[in-house]
């Protein structure tokens, strides 16, 4: 049998050279997918460095319990308060990179990065899973002011010319920065004064101590039906609050950055984190866990990893601008 013949009795069994790699592929990818181990086969561990209770708790267990279920496996939320969210966040940075450790985060940690004179210092040790979302953030003035507009109380700042304060539940906290942008963007100087908790500096406030401050509206709202604080202007449109304008359209230059998230320590499998994902957004998707943040103006933005990393990024850069023009930069 000549060459010619062998070729052709060959062809009929095996592709030709263009479709081979395909054909491999074809044969290969069910051994392929059998090798990748499931997940999740154990318990899964979400720790957070607030305190049981607080919005980033309830958030987190309103998910985990989803989680459980569907997955059938526990979901474990442990709370390691200290040091500005650094004892959780050095906990899973040091954790097996498998899925099964996840750091629950709020904007502290783009403030924190953007504090650090490289950014990476502070990512490097952490890969991105996916945004949550964030608390209607809502700028508050007391009747001291008697400030009803953000064009009033800019007024009122600017006839009271270095006199008057905004307060804050922390120092380089995101009420604080919040309050900062506001300031850079109103032209106005107002000296801050940063309180023990979101709940101290409200109360400063409505006691005419304090000309404004920044907090989530979960916190503030009991104040705003009551009458004692009056809301100026949100984050974002908020049904719950009709006639208030979002801060954008308040004042240009002005609006928020950071949200609540899930990071994994660095390593862990791209697949295993797009599938937590996929779980977050059908999770907060659902009718009855949307009408509860729905109810507390929470914005839902949950998002792939990729997503998740360009926004971490750009909230970084944009918070280490708000830094630097405020003078609180300090790296």
């Amino acid at each position: 049998m000549n060459v010619y013949n062998i070729k052709a009795a060959v062809m009929p069994v095996f592709p030709s050279c263009r479709t081979f790699p395909l054909f491999l592929c074809a044969l290969l990818l069910p051994l392929y997918a059998a090798a990748q181990p499931a997940y999740p086969v154990k318990p899964i561990r979400i720790v957070l460095g607030s305190t049981p209770g607080a919005s980033p708790d309830i958030l987190a267990r309103m998910i985990t319990t989803k989680m459980s279920e569907n997955w059938q496996q526990t979901v474990v939320i442990d709370n390691k308060v200290g040091a500005g969210g650094l004892i959780a966040a050095n906990l899973v940075a040091k954790a097996t990179p498998d899925g099964y450790t996840l750091l629950a985060t709020s904007p502290a940690i783009a403030i924190r990065a953007a504090l650090a004179s490289n950014p990476d210092d502070v990512l490097k040790d952490f890969s991105a899973v996916t945004e949550i979302g964030f608390s209607n953030t809502a700028l508050l003035a007391g009747p001291a002011s008697g400030a009803k507009s953000i064009r009033e109380i800019i007024a009122f700042a600017n006839a009271n010319h270095g006199k008057v304060f905004f307060a804050s539940g922390g120092a380089l906290t995101a009420d604080h920065i919040n309050g900062e942008r506001f300031r850079i963007a109103a032209g106005i100087k107002v000296q801050h004064v940063a309180f023990k908790g979101q709940s101290e500096a409200l109360i400063e406030v409505v006691a005419g101590r304090m000309l404004y401050t920044s907090a989530s509206l979960t916190s503030s709202m009991p104040f705003i039906k009551n009458g004692t604080l009056r809301v100026l202007a949100v984050a974002q449109r908020t049904p719950l609050l009709p006639d208030v304008p979002s801060m954008e359209e308040s004042l240009k230059g002005w609006g928020r950055n950071g949200s609540q998230a899930l990071l994994a320590p660095k390593g862990t499998p791209l697949a295993i984190r797009q599938k937590i994902s996929r779980e977050v957004a059908r999770i907060t998707s659902l009718p009855e866990i949307k009408e509860k943040l729905d109810a507390v103006s929470f914005g839902i933005t949950a998002n792939s990893p990729e997503q998740h990393e360009k926004n971490l990024r750009a909230d970084v850069a944009a918070f280490s601008r708000v830094l630097k023009e405020s003078g609180l930069k300090t790296n």
